[in-house]
C-alpha cells in the first residue's frame, strides 16, 4: 500500500506570454484553460488527416505503402487517448463561444472518424446515458452484471458492446423518449456507415486501415477503460459514486489525457474542469477516506485492467493509496478489492 505524499498531476498555470495561436483562438474559446485542446486539434488536423489522405491517394505500393501505414498507426495510437479525452471534456463543456458554435462540431464530426469515433455517439452515450444511469443496471455499459476480474466476462462485455451497443443505446433513448439523443445516435451512425461504404469503393485497403481498424481498437480501449473505472463496485451501495468508481493519481496518463484518472471526482462533479480535478481531490480526501473510496497511485486504467485480468491483486495492493490510513495490511486491501469485483445481478 502507499501513503499519499504529494500530487504531481497537471493543474492550470497561466502563460507569461502568448503567441500568435494563443492570441487568435483565446477570444473564441469559453475557457483559456482549454488551449491545450486547440493545439491538439491543430496537430490532428495537420498530421493525422494529411497522412490518412496520403494513404488513400498515394501511388506507393507494397512495403512502401505499409511503412507509411505503420507510421500512421503509431500516430493514431499515440493521439487516440488525448483525442478521446478532449472529446470527453468538450462533451461536458462546450469549447467555443456561441458566436463560434460551428467550430464545436469540428471535434465530433471532422476529427472523430480518423480517431476511431463515430459522430455524436460518444456524447449521446456518455453524457446522455452513462452519467444519468451511473453504472447501474439500466446503464448500457454497466459492469455490474459481470465478474470483473474475469477475462472471459470482459470478452463477453466487449463483444456485446461492439455488436449491439449502439442499437441498445438507440433503443434506450427511444424508450426514455429522449428524441434529440435518439436522433443524434441514429444520424451519426448512419452517416458514418454510408461514408465508410463510399470510401470502401474508393480504396478498400485504406478504408479498413484508416477508419475501421481504429474504430474497433478504440471501442475496445474505451470498454477496457470503463471496465477498470467501474471494476470495484460496493454491492451494498452500487449507486454511490465513491464506491462504484476509482481514482488513479500521479501517472503519465493524467498528463497525457487531461486528468482522466480522477473518475470518482468526475462522476461527483461532471462539469468540473479537468485542471481542477487534483485540487478537488486534495480538498476532499477526508470524504474519500470516509466513503472507503479506491484510489491508486502510479498506475492507470490499462494497468488496473491488466492486473485484474491476471488476478494480480497484490500488484493492485502495491499501488493502492491508503487515504486516511484506514487499512492495516495488504491482506485487508486485497479482501476489500475482491469483494467489490463480484457480479451484482439484477435483483
Amino acid at each position: 500500500m502507499r501513503i499519499l505524499k504529494a500530487i504531481n498531476d497537471p493543474v492550470f498555470r497561466a502563460k507569461s506570454s502568448k503567441n500568435l495561436i494563443d492570441n487568435f483562438f483565446s477570444p473564441m474559446i469559453n475557457d483559456e484553460r482549454d488551449m491545450p485542446f486547440v493545439y491538439l486539434c491543430l496537430k490532428l488536423t495537420f498530421i493525422i488527416i494529411p497522412t490518412a489522405i496520403f494513404l488513400f491517394t498515394s501511388v506507393l505500393t507494397g512495403w512502401q505503402w505499409w511503412v507509411v501505414a505503420a507510421v500512421y498507426a503509431g500516430l493514431v495510437l499515440y493521439f487516440a487517448g488525448p483525442y478521446t479525452l478532449m472529446l470527453h471534456n468538450t462533451s461536458h463543456r462546450r469549447m467555443y463561444k456561441k458566436e463560434y458554435n460551428f467550430a464545436n462540431h469540428y471535434i465530433p464530426w471532422v476529427l472523430a472518424p480518423f480517431m476511431g469515433q463515430t459522430p455524436e455517439t460518444y456524447f449521446s452515450h456518455h453524457v446522455g446515458m452513462h452519467h444519468l444511469e451511473n453504472n447501474l443496471h439500466d446503464d448500457k455499459s454497466s459492469t455490474m452484471n459481470y465478474q470483473r476480474d474475469s477475462f472471459k466476462d470482459f470478452c463477453a462485455y466487449f463483444i456485446s458492446f461492439l455488436f449491439f451497443g449502439v442499437a441498445e443505446l438507440a433503443i434506450y433513448f427511444k424508450r426514455k423518449n429522449l428524441k434529440k439523443l435518439f436522433k443524434m445516435v441514429v444520424r451519426g451512425e448512419t452517416l458514418y456507415i454510408l461514408f465508410i461504404i463510399a470510401m470502401c469503393f474508393f480504396n478498400l485497403k485504406a478504408t479498413l486501415y484508416v477508419f475501421i481498424v481504429p474504430l474497433v481498437i478504440v471501442r475496445f480501449s474505451m470498454m477496457m477503460g470503463n471496465w477498470a473505472q467501474h471494476a470495484f463496485v460496493d454491492p451494498a451501495t452500487p449507486e454511490n459514486n465513491y464506491r462504484n468508481s476509482i481514482t488513479c493519481i500521479n501517472h503519465f496518463y493524467n498528463r497525457h489525457c487531461f486528468n482522466d484518472g480522477y473518475h470518482i471526482g468526475h462522476h461527483l462533479k461532471p462539469n468540473l474542469h479537468w485542471t481542477e480535478m487534483p485540487i478537488d481531490f486534495q480538498e476532499n480526501k477526508a470524504q474519500y477516506a470516509h466513503e472507503n473510496a479506491i484510489v491508486f497511485e502510479g498506475i492507470d486504467y490499462n494497468g488496473v485492467w491488466f492486473n485484474l485480468m491476471l488476478k494480480r491483486y497484490q500488484k493492485l495492493a502495491d499501488h493502492f493509496v491508503n487515504v486516511g490510513n484506514r487499512f492495516k495490511s495488504d491482506e485487508e486491501i486485497i479482501a476489500m478489492l475482491k469483494s467489490r469485483t463480484v457480479r451484482i445481478p439484477v435483483s
